[in-house]
């Protein structure tokens, strides 16, 4: 599994380790240049973390197919009953395509305009990203989060519990769901001290 602290990686080791299933971690990220780097691009010429190379050889990118294939081959990571595994596939696509997307603008934002010379353009740019990405996270919490329910996933943490966990982190998500949807910031920051995710977590943020 490549990867890195505080990446994207983060929310797979939590459905590794919450399945049971065993697994090497090789640190790499474009970000730390290196034969963990070279050795992720051998397998996923993007070099996007995380990558799990499964077994057999097949190379799974994308958190949220990474997850879902998870959830598919393991017990416990998706709900049995149809319609509320449907509904957590769904979630797992919509922070892959509304917030992960606009987290990877607001990170590079002079990749995103003609103007990457002018700090004042690219500045523009994070912060119309981050505007988008804050009205996905309040979306997200109105169509996806039930306060009378445990977790996303059911009775317990499940894949799209992880990934809201960890995606939630970036951006300023945080300190805008405090402000604008506090019972989701809340359900999040406990989320972060369960058993199942706690050890992760703490080695990916360990302040």
């Amino acid at each position: 599994m490549f990867g890195a602290p505080g990446s994207g990686s983060a929310a797979v080791e939590m459905a590794l380790r919450q399945a049971g299933i065993a697994y090497r971690s090789v640190r790499a990220a474009s970000w730390e240049p290196g034969p963990g780097y070279e050795a992720l691009k051998a397998v996923n010429p993007l070099g996007q973390i995380p990558t799990l190379v499964l077994s057999d050889g097949m190379v799974l990118t994308e958190s949220a197919a990474i997850l879902t294939h998870l959830g598919l081959s393991a017990p416990g990571l998706l709900p049995d009953e149809p319609s509320a595994r449907a509904r957590a596939i769904r979630g797992l696509v919509y922070i892959a395509a509304n917030c992960y997307s606009a987290v990877s603008i607001s990170d590079f934002p002079e990749r995103w305009t003609t103007q990457s010379g002018d700090p004042a353009a690219v500045e523009a740019v994070r912060q119309a990203a981050r505007v988008q990405l804050h009205q996905a996270w309040l979306r997200f919490a109105d169509q996806f989060f039930d306060p009378a329910q445990p977790y996303l996933c059911g009775a317990r943490p499940g894949a799209l519990d992880f990934l809201a966990l960890v995606v939630s982190k970036w951006s300023g998500t945080r300190a805008a769901l405090k402000r604008q949807r506090p019972s989701f910031h809340a359900w999040l920051e406990a989320l972060q001290r369960h058993p199942a995710v706690a050890g992760v977590h703490a080695e990916h943020w360990p302040d």
